[in-house]
């Protein structure tokens, strides 16, 4: 039976999933792919499938944070899917993170709401290693510029006190700020499939966030366009090594 939100079926689904917020950049990863189709797009969720040097790919798009992510990976893993790689944007809390770069998830600071729906706030959100190596490797060969480290994950870019939690997020060494890793990876290790998490960063430490994201949205920011689509090659990368393997 078909997912009553992704509206996909098994036979839609791959084992690697490629998780990207916006629908759009689903259309950006298609061109990556050697051939592809549509297969549903309902909401903000927007679901393709195709081959990437021979493997198999579905790509859905989740929307903008933690709910719609754990709605579309609930769904996702009842269909068969086993791997998968966020290919979302963040905004950088160090100040040697550049616009475009890229950041490799290890493990995030839980803010989102909606993993503390499934277990208590001292269960770690943190990536699968076997999926982690393979983008650091990927990134490498690929010799495109990254970090690695602790993220962070929140509820809400209007908050009253975003500015001292920012403060707190910098003195605690987190790299970036986004809305749904943490809440992909404490689902993932509760479900017994394999997460992984790279953010194209979009808006400079002590930027402005408003002109930051719009500007990325508008595609015309030339290192955060290119920083896209140097994460969607090194997600697919590193899906063909653990294809590999």
């Amino acid at each position: 039976m078909k997912q009553p939100h992704i509206l996909c079926s098994e036979e839609d689904v791959s084992p690697y999933v490629l998780m990207p917020g916006d629908p759009m950049r689903v259309l950006r990863v298609a061109q990556f792919l050697d051939k592809w189709e549509e297969i549903a797009f309902n909401r903000e969720y927007r679901s393709i499938k195709g081959f990437y040097k021979g493997v198999p790919i579905t790509v859905v798009s989740t929307g903008i944070g933690g709910p719609s992510m754990v709605i579309a990976l609930e769904e996702l893993i009842a269909c068969g899917a086993e791997f998968f790689i966020r290919i979302g944007s963040c905004g950088a809390s160090q100040p040697e993170i550049a616009i475009g770069d890229l950041v490799v998830s290890t493990a995030a600071v839980r803010e989102d709401g909606a993993s503390a729906m499934y277990v208590e706030k001292n269960y770690p959100a943190v990536a699968d290693f076997t999926l982690l190596t393979s983008l650091v490797e990927s990134c490498r060969n690929l010799q495109y510029k990254f970090h690695m480290g602790i993220t962070r994950s929140h509820d809400s870019f209007y908050i009253d006190d975003e500015s001292e939690r920012m403060k707190k997020t910098y003195k605690n060494k987190v790299l970036a700020s986004d809305m749904e890793t943490a809440t992909l990876y404490t689902l993932a290790s509760l479900r017994g499939v394999k997460a992984a998490s790279i953010l194209n960063n979009v808006v400079l430490f002590r930027g402005e966030l408003k002109d930051g994201i719009s500007t990325y949205v508008d595609e015309s920011e030339d290192s955060a366009s290119e920083g896209e689509k140097r994460e969607i090659l090194t997600a697919l990368e590193a899906f063909v090594k653990i294809a590999k393997k």
